[in-house]
């Protein structure tokens, strides 16, 4: 039987957010989001700032087009939001890929939506990079 605070505690803005990247539902992310929320995004070579919650939709439904699975989750909770850590599995094109992410969380808790989201991408490796990391990890 599920109590009332456990259903609250899997419906917050970041459930929502893991739930889109999961499902490769990316467009439903402005439900986890606030209408004027900022993501300041690190990916492999670049930096880049969107504001709202519809730019940042259609970022995430490019990054997470794909279900996903995820390999491995930690989740941190901070005075003002949450650290997510997360290595993220899927299949594109028939092709095994990857991919290690962090989001720092700011999270209104008047509204339970994200604000501000810094997120660190590691890069997407494909089937041969996955090989190849396998291998050094495996020599040491």
């Amino acid at each position: 039987m599920t109590t009332m605070k456990e259903a609250q505690v899997r419906t917050t803005a970041v459930d929502r957010l893991l739930h889109a990247v999961e499902t490769g539902t990316g467009a439903s992310i402005t439900d986890a989001y606030a209408s004027d929320a900022v993501l300041d995004a690190t990916v492999p070579d670049w930096r880049f700032y969107l504001r709202g919650a519809s730019a940042i939709a259609r970022q995430f439904e490019r990054w997470f087009a794909d279900a996903c699975r995820f390999e491995e989750l930690e989740r941190l909770p901070t005075p003002d939001g949450e650290v997510i850590v997360y290595l993220v599995a899927w299949e594109e094109n028939g092709v095994p890929h990857a991919a290690h992410h962090c989001h720092i969380l700011t999270v209104d808790p008047r509204t339970d939506r994200i604000v501000q989201d810094r997120f660190f991408c590691g890069g997407r490796w494909n089937v041969t990079r996955l090989a190849a990391m396998e291998e050094a990890d495996n020599a040491h």
